[in-house]
C-alpha cells in the first residue's frame, strides 16, 4: 500500500498531541462533496456512487494535458476488462477542471465507448477533501490535483496510488494498479 507523508504536522483535538497526517489513507471514506459529469447541473456524489462494490478513482492534474491524454487514462481505458475481471465495478477520472472540459476530453479518449465517466472537481473542493491539491499556477493557473489512483472498497478507500512528484506516471500507472490486485 503506497502511503505519502504530509509535510504539515497535524495536531489533534486536545492540542497536547500530534500525527502525522497521511494524503487519501487508507480506511478515510469518500467525501461526499459533489463533482459533475458532463454539465454544471449534472451532480455526481462519489460517497454514493462508491459505496456498494470496487471502483477506481483516478486523478490527474489536468484535462488534455500531454501526460493525462497520451498515456496515463489511455492505460485505465485500455485495461478495463482487466480491471472488471479484479471485480472493479466503475472508474471515475477526475479533473479540476470544467465539466464541459472534462467532457470533451471524455469523449476524444472514448472515441464512443462509455467504459470510464469523466467528472469534473470545478472547485477542487473534491481533491481538497482528499489533501490530493498541489500548487500548479505556474503550469496551470491554479491548485490542481495530484496524480493518483484510488482503489476504493464499499465506499472506504482500500489501496492508495499517489505520484510522489504529484505529476509522473508512474506509480499510478494503470498496469502497476492493476498488478498490485
Amino acid at each position: 500500500m503506497q502511503h505519502i507523508l504530509r509535510p504539515a504536522i497535524r495536531q489533534s483535538a486536545n492540542q497536547f498531541k500530534q500525527s502525522y497526517r497521511f494524503y487519501a489513507a487508507v480506511g478515510d471514506a469518500i467525501p461526499k462533496t459533489v463533482v459533475f459529469e458532463g454539465s454544471p447541473g449534472n451532480d455526481v456524489n462519489l460517497a454514493k456512487e462508491t459505496e456498494k462494490g470496487k471502483s477506481l478513482l483516478v486523478g490527474v492534474p489536468g484535462a488534455f494535458s500531454p501526460g493525462c491524454t497520451q498515456k496515463h487514462i489511455p492505460g485505465y481505458i485500455k485495461n478495463v476488462e482487466e480491471f472488471k475481471n479484479k471485480g472493479v465495478d466503475n472508474i471515475f477520472v477526475l479533473a479540476v477542471n470544467d465539466p464541459f472540459v472534462t467532457k470533451a476530453w471524455g469523449e476524444n479518449l472514448l472515441k464512443d465507448q462509455a467504459p470510464v465517466r469523466f467528472l469534473a472537481d470545478s472547485t477542487g473542493d473534491f481533491t481538497k477533501e482528499l489533501d490530493l491539491l498541489f500548487d500548479a499556477t505556474k503550469v496551470f493557473g491554479n491548485e490542481r490535483s495530484k496524480r493518483y489512483a484510488l482503489l476504493v472498497e464499499d465506499g472506504k478507500i482500500k489501496q492508495t496510488f499517489i505520484e510522489p512528484d504529484n505529476t509522473s506516471v508512474d506509480v499510478s500507472d494503470a498496469t502497476k494498479v492493476l498488478s498490485s490486485f
